[in-house]
């Protein structure tokens, strides 16, 4: 039996990375065997890729075709061979971040981004994705909180996080079977609650 995708976004700050690691270990104790990765990551070439997307200044396209590069080699080797053996594969960020930040927070034109999708994935989508959602004040004052160097995302400005929070928002729109909205300013109890209801409804 194919296993199951799941995705997790949402703008820096918004308490992913902390989601990500409960929900492999409710997967796990639901009896899954879990893959857990990230992008732009999970593989060596994308790890390396990575290093240079998150501090080298580069062009726009240049930006998102490294993005896509690097995620043709994640489906590739980490996330297609895993699903295929029945595993489940939890992921921080996916194809929606691209839409978000390259898109919505760069402006690189959406038809630009599909065609690269399309390209990359065909029809291939995660099964759920859980976009945590919070105000960008919210989100930049946790990022400071955490007093770890920031990378050349984070370092964007407030109205930036505004237009990548929006182009999620308009993604869930877009996709409301898939993306599922999580209010990540709520505490964190709550937020559990939340993710245990909604993930139950494909950990069958």
């Amino acid at each position: 039996m194919r296993g199951k995708f799941i995705t997790l976004e949402g703008v820096d700050g918004a308490g992913k990375s902390t989601h990500h690691a409960w929900l492999i270990d409710h997967l796990r104790a639901c009896g899954k065997q879990v893959v857990a990765t990230r992008e732009p990551g999970g593989t060596p070439l994308g790890e390396t890729l990575r290093g240079l997307l998150l501090s080298q200044p580069m062009h726009l396209e240049t930006e998102a075709l490294l993005m896509f590069a690097a995620r043709r080699e994640h489906l590739d080797k980490v996330i297609l061979p895993a699903l295929e053996r029945g595993d489940w594969v939890v992921s921080d960020r996916f194809t929606d971040a691209s839409f978000a930040y390259q898109g919505g927070g760069r402006g690189l034109p959406p038809a630009r981004l599909e065609t690269l999708e399309t390209w990359v994935q065909g029809g291939f989508q995660p099964d759920l994705t859980l976009l945590f959602d919070v105000p960008v004040e919210i989100s930049r004052a946790r990022l400071a909180a955490t007093g770890h160097a920031l990378d050349r995302f984070e370092q964007e400005q407030g109205e930036f996080f505004e237009r990548v929070r929006q182009a999620y928002l308009q993604r869930a729109g877009q996709f409301p079977r898939r993306i599922v909205r999580i209010d990540a300013a709520l505490p964190l109890d709550e937020i559990t609650k939340t993710l245990e209801k909604t993930v139950s409804t494909i950990c069958s």
